[in-house]
């Protein structure tokens, strides 16, 4: 695969980590030259550690009436960003490295998630991953607000985001202030201006 394939899809494994097992999100980090570059046996245990927490989540969740929905961090944001910007534009997984960064934002702008940890996930991805991490200046609040508002996870009308306690401990909410909402979408236009 091309090398930005490869990446895209690397940022899945990524979402591992974060949903579930931090230490596998640390020897993710700790080991991305390797990965990037498809060493085998590195490889190996990166995709038989997936296979085993996906299986172990749709064990629990057969129905996906819950906890499956973990497997979704980063997708509601990823997903807005991939219709706004249009189809081919970005990959999906590039689009869910930047939906996990604006997850870990909105995660600590709620107390969730510290600042550190919130750093520390998008130096995984920017630096150690090469994906992208920052939004395209093109979609602005009210249009991610629309788009995400026709996500499969919409429940009674609540945009249910999936976000962080902490590195590796995902929960499904819509318990989401407007406004800190608005501030984590906001936040990508800032930073692309500041690019």
């Amino acid at each position: 695969l091309p090398v930005r394939e490869v990446g895209a899809g690397l940022a899945e494994v990524i979402k591992y980590g974060l949903i579930d097992d931090a230490p596998f999100f640390e020897w993710l980090a700790a080991n991305s030259g390797a990965i990037r570059k498809l060493e085998p046996q590195r490889l190996i245990e990166a995709v038989r550690k997936c296979c085993e927490s996906k299986a172990a989540i749709v064990a629990r969740d057969e129905q996906e009436s819950g906890v499956r929905a973990l497997l979704n961090l980063g997708h509601t944001f990823g997903h807005a960003i991939e219709t706004a910007a249009g189809y081919g534009v970005w990959l999906h997984g590039e689009t869910v490295a930047m939906g996990m960064v604006m997850a870990a934002d909105l995660s600590a702008r709620m107390g969730w998630l510290d600042g550190g940890g919130a750093r520390r996930i998008r130096q995984v991805l920017e630096e150690d991953y090469q994906l992208p991490v920052i939004p395209p200046p093109s979609i602005d609040v009210t249009q991610y607000l629309e788009l995400m508002a026709t996500d499969k996870k919409v429940a009674a009308g609540k945009i249910r985001f999936v976000l962080l306690r902490a590195i590796g401990r995902a929960e499904l909410t819509a318990e989401v202030s407007p406004e800190l909402l608005q501030q984590t979408l906001g936040a990508g236009e800032k930073l692309c201006r500041r690019q």
